[in-house]
């Protein structure tokens, strides 16, 4: 394993024991046995190693990929892979990222860095508009349907159902129907 694999792992680690906010280069770098310089080799700030953790280690990234560039099969078993793969992804990352709204000055350093590295989380949405606009263009869903609000909204019911797991609320939760719920759903609200 390579020096920047040993630093993407030990910045997974860190950062999930103590929320990004609270996770320093310092902290990841001596975790990773490397010096700061070391670190700063292969990233240029703490946002461009987070990004790398999150496209690189985040479970649920490799399968939202393929899902959302498989064309072929049956539509609701491709969103319900869409949904499955983004509620593991929420559900890892959400307690991983929640502590930068914990203070304003954090979060504008963390969105300028976003920006900076060309990361954020409205790629989510652009990715399942883009797969929508593939499903409308082939007439699987109806031309005028809104794409923007269906990319939220059906990315928005998956990190709720992440996040409610966190918090314990819902004892019933199950993923695959969950998964397989908000798929029906925004299929019923697309079809033409």
């Amino acid at each position: 394993m390579g020096t920047r694999d040993v630093i993407i792992d030990a910045a997974a680690a860190v950062i999930r024991d103590r929320g990004l906010a609270a996770a320093t280069t310092r902290q990841i770098a001596a975790r990773a046995g490397f010096s700061e310089a070391t670190l700063y080799k292969h990233f240029a700030d703490k946002v461009e190693l987070m990004l790398a953790v999150l496209q690189e280690r985040s479970p649920g990234q490799a399968d939202l990929g393929a899902a959302l560039a498989d064309a072929d099969g049956d539509l609701e078993d491709r969103l319900t892979a869409i949904a499955q793969a983004l509620i593991v992804f929420f559900s890892d990352n959400v307690p991983m990222l929640a502590s930068v709204f914990s203070d304003r000055t954090i979060l504008r350093g963390h969105t300028e860095g976003l920006r900076k590295h060309g990361g954020g989380p409205h790629h989510v949405n652009e990715a399942l508009m883009t797969f929508l606009q593939r499903e409308s263009t082939a007439g699987r869903i109806a031309a005028d349907a809104d794409l923007y609000a269906a990319a939220a909204l059906f990315a928005g019911a998956c990190m709720q159902h992440a996040f409610l797991g966190h918090l314990g609320w819902d004892a019933r939760r199950d993923d695959g129907a969950a998964a397989r719920s908000f798929a029906r759903t925004l299929l019923a609200g697309l079809s033409g």
